[in-house]
C-alpha cells in the first residue's frame, strides 16, 4: 500500500510539473481532476505558478494534499484579471462541482424575504424566495418560511396591505375575505384612498427598516386621539395594530443595541466536525438562526472552513453592511474587497473583543455547539441503524445514501412521484425531487406523449392509464436514473444512491428491477415495502429480488426507521399532489390556448366573464373583443371547437 501511495504522489508531481511549464505568473483558479473526470479540488491563487509549484514538494505539504496529489490526473488552469476574481469565481466553482477535497457547503437553498411591491398604485405585500428581480423592497432573510408566514400575518393586521395577485386584484368588483377579517382595506374596489394606502405602506417599511419604535408611538398617539375624541371604534382598531406589531417583535427576541443590519457567523469545531451557526439581523430586529454542518477535511482549521464558508454562503445572496466573525478567518482582506465589489457597498467583516457583539457571538457558539451535539448522537445513531439495515438486507457493506419512492394520484389525476434521501447524517432535504408525471391519457393531456421511458412504441411515445401505479413508478425510476449513468468522459453526472426503497408490493419491485437491468444499475439494492394486510403500520412486508419476503418484530428499532423514511416519503407525495392539484385549480382551459398570455386572458375575461363563456362563444363574438385580432379569434374558436 505504502509503495502504490508512493508511485501515486510521484506520477501526480509529474503530472502537476508538467503544467508549470506553460503556466503564467497571473492571478487565477486551478483545478485538480482524478482518472474518472472528477473534479477533486478546486484553489485559487495570486499568483497561479508559485501557488501550484508547491504543490510538488512533499514534504512541504500535508497528508490530505498528499492524498490529492497522488489521485490527480490533469489539471484545468482558468486565468482572471484580480485575485479577487478568482475568489469569486472558486466559490462559484466549489458550490457548482464539489470537489472532496474543499470545504463544502452542503444545504444552501434560498432564504424567504418578505417584499412590498412598488410598481404599482396599490402595492402588495408577498413571501418571497428566489431571485430579486421584481421592482420593490425586499426585507429579510427570515431563517424560515414559519418566521416570515408569521411576521406576514402579523404586517397584515397591523397595515392591511393586500396580499393577492395583479390578476385578482384587477377582477374584483366586491371586498374578498381577508377585507371581512380586518387584513385588508379592499384597495381593490376602492374602500380607501390612494393617499391612505399609500400611508400604511410608509408604515409597513418603516416598521420593518428598522423603525418600530417610531411606528408604535405614532400609532398610539392616534390611538389616544381617537380616544379623546370619543371615536371608540377608531381607537380600537389601532390598539389591534400595535397589538399585532407587538407579536412580530415578541418572536423577534435577542435583539442587541447597536446592531442594525449584520449576519454573525459562529463556528464550533470538535472531532473534525464542524457546526456554523449564522444568525439574521435586519433593521435592529432579529429574524432568525440556522445551523450549518459544511463538509471538509479533519485537517482543516477553523479560520479555513469559516472562509471558505462564506465565500459559497454569500455566491447567491446579498450581504448586509456587518459580517460578525467567531474567527479571524484567512485572506479577510480579500473576502472584503471580493463581497464589497460583487454587490457595490462595503461590506465589513470583523471579530468584536468585547461589548453587546462580543456578548451575542458568545450566544451563537453556544448555540453552535449544541447543534453539533444533537447532530453528533444522530449520526451515531443512524450509523447504527444503517449497519442493521445492511445486516438484514445481507448487503456487502453499510450504505451511505438511502432513497426512497412513493407516488400519489386521485383516480389517476394530477399524478406525482416523490423521492426522499437519507444519509448518516439525517434527511437531506436539498437532495429531495419531485416528478410531474407525463402523458397521462386524461382529457386534453392524452396528446402530450413522455419520450424516453423504458416501454416506448414504434414511434418512441408512451401513454401511461391513469391509475396505473406501475407505468408510474417505473417512469419515475427511469427518469431519475437515466440522467445519472457514467458518461463517455467519466463522469457521473448525479450522486447514486446505495439503497432505494420503493411504496408497494412485488409488482412495484419487478418494475425496478426492469428498469435496474435496462439502465445497468448493478450496484443498487432495491426493496419494497408493502404495509401489509389492513395497511396496519407494525405489519410491514419487505421484498427483496431473489430472496423471501420477511417482516420485522413490532419493537425492531430499525422498523421504526424505515416507516418514517417511509411515512416520509408518503407525506412529500402527497404534499406535492396537492400543490399541483392547488394549482391547476386555478388554471382555466383559456390558460392553454396558443398565443394566450395574461393580458389576452385578461380581455377575454373581462367581455365574457368566465372561461365557460369564452368556450361557448361564437367566432363573430370573439372578434368584437378589443385586443383580439381576428387571427386569434379563429385560434381560439378553433382551440374549443375541434372536429374529431
Amino acid at each position: 500500500m505504502k509503495n502504490e501511495t508512493n508511485t501515486g504522489i510521484e506520477r501526480g508531481i509529474g503530472i502537476i510539473q508538467s503544467q508549470l511549464r506553460s503556466l503564467s505568473s497571473k492571478p487565477g483558479v486551478y483545478r485538480m481532476i482524478n482518472s474518472a473526470g472528477e473534479v477533486l479540488y478546486v484553489g485559487k491563487a495570486n499568483n497561479l505558478k508559485k501557488r501550484v509549484k508547491a504543490y510538488t514538494t512533499p514534504t512541504k505539504i500535508s497528508h490530505r494534499i498528499t492524498r490529492m496529489v497522488s489521485e490527480t490526473n490533469s489539471m484545468e488552469i482558468v486565468t482572471t484579471h484580480t485575485e479577487v476574481e478568482a475568489l469569486l469565481l472558486e466559490s462559484n466553482l466549489i458550490k457548482r462541482l464539489k470537489p472532496k477535497y474543499n470545504v463544502l457547503l452542503r444545504d444552501d437553498k434560498s432564504f424567504p424575504y418578505i417584499f412590498i411591491s412598488d410598481h404599482e398604485s396599490w402595492p402588495m405585500l408577498l413571501k418571497h424566495r428566489g431571485s430579486q428581480s421584481k421592482k420593490g423592497d425586499y426585507f429579510g432573510p427570515f431563517a424560515s418560511a414559519g418566521a416570515v408566514n408569521r411576521s406576514i400575518n402579523a404586517l397584515q393586521r397591523a397595515f392591511m396591505i393586500r396580499n393577492c395577485t395583479d390578476s385578482v386584484f384587477k377582477n374584483r368588483n366586491r371586498p374578498c375575505l381577508q377585507y371581512q377579517i380586518k387584513r385588508c382595506v379592499a384597495p381593490c374596489v376602492n374602500l380607501v384612498s390612494e393617499e391612505d394606502y399609500a400611508e400604511l405602506v410608509k408604515e409597513a417599511k418603516e416598521f420593518l427598516s428598522g423603525e418600530s419604535i417610531s411606528v408604535q408611538k405614532t400609532l398610539a398617539a392616534r390611538m389616544q386621539g381617537a380616544s379623546d375624541a370619543l371615536e371608540f371604534e377608531t381607537a380600537a382598531i389601532y390598539r389591534n395594530r400595535i397589538h399585532a406589531l407587538s407579536q412580530i417583535q415578541s418572536h423577534q427576541d435577542i435583539n442587541i443595541q447597536g446592531i442594525k443590519d449584520a449576519d454573525i457567523f459562529a463556528l464550533h469545531l470538535e472531532k473534525g466536525v464542524s457546526c456554523v451557526q449564522v444568525f439574521f439581523y435586519r433593521g435592529g430586529s432579529n429574524y432568525g438562526n440556522r445551523a450549518y454542518f459544511p463538509a471538509h477535511d479533519k485537517s482543516h482549521e477553523p479560520e479555513e472552513i469559516l472562509a471558505a464558508f462564506i465565500g459559497q454562503f454569500y455566491d447567491n445572496k446579498v450581504p448586509p453592511k456587518e459580517l460578525i466573525i467567531s474567527h479571524e478567518i484567512c485572506e479577510k482582506l480579500l473576502l472584503t474587497e471580493a463581497l464589497s465589489t460583487r454587490f457595490g457597498r462595503k461590506v465589513n467583516i470583523f471579530k468584536p473583543s468585547r461589548g453587546p457583539k462580543k456578548k451575542l457571538l458568545r450566544y451563537a457558539l453556544a448555540n453552535a455547539r449544541e447543534a453539533l451535539d444533537r447532530k453528533q448522537a444522530e449520526t451515531a445513531t443512524n450509523t447504527k441503524t444503517f449497519n442493521r439495515i445492511a445486516e438484514l438486507l445481507e448487503l456487502d457493506a453499510t450504505p451511505k445514501r438511502i432513497e426512497v419512492y412513493d407516488n400519489s394520484h386521485i383516480q389517476g389525476t394530477n399524478s406525482v412521484g416523490a423521492m426522499i434521501v437519507a444519509g448518516l447524517d439525517g434527511l437531506e432535504k436539498y437532495s429531495y425531487r419531485k416528478f410531474n408525471i407525463r402523458n397521462i391519457d386524461e382529457g386534453r393531456d392524452k396528446d402530450r406523449t413522455f419520450s424516453g421511458a423504458p416501454e416506448v412504441s414504434n414511434e418512441g411515445k408512451s401513454t401511461i392509464k391513469p391509475g396505473d401505479d406501475y407505468a408510474m413508478m417505473r417512469q419515475v425510476l427511469y427518469r431519475r436514473f437515466s440522467g445519472s449513468l457514467v458518461q463517455p468522459d467519466g463522469i457521473r453526472k448525479t450522486v447514486m444512491p446505495d439503497l432505494v426503497f420503493i411504496d408497494g408490493g412485488p409488482g412495484q419491485l419487478s418494475c425496478a428491477l426492469e428498469v435496474a437491468e435496462e439502465l445497468g444499475l448493478l450496484d443498487i439494492t432495491f426493496v419494497a415495502i408493502s404495509k401489509g394486510p389492513d395497511r396496519n403500520a407494525g405489519r410491514e412486508r419487505f421484498y427483496r429480488q431473489g430472496k423471501p419476503s420477511f417482516t420485522l418484530k413490532d419493537n425492531d428499532p430499525v422498523l421504526y426507521y424505515l416507516q418514517r423514511l417511509r411515512d416520509e416519503a408518503h407525506r412529500f407525495a402527497i404534499e406535492t399532489h396537492r400543490a399541483r392539484r392547488s394549482k391547476n385549480l386555478l388554471r382555466s382551459e383559456i390558460d392553454d390556448i396558443p398565443s394566450v398570455g395574461a393580458q389576452r386572458k385578461r380581455l377575454l375575461l373581462h367581455h365574457f366573464g368566465s372561461a365557460k363563456a369564452v368556450s361557448r362563444a361564437g367566432l363573430e363574438d370573439l372578434e368584437q373583443v378589443d385586443g383580439i385580432s381576428i387571427r386569434l379569434a379563429k385560434i381560439i374558436y378553433d382551440y374549443f371547437h375541434e372536429t374529431a
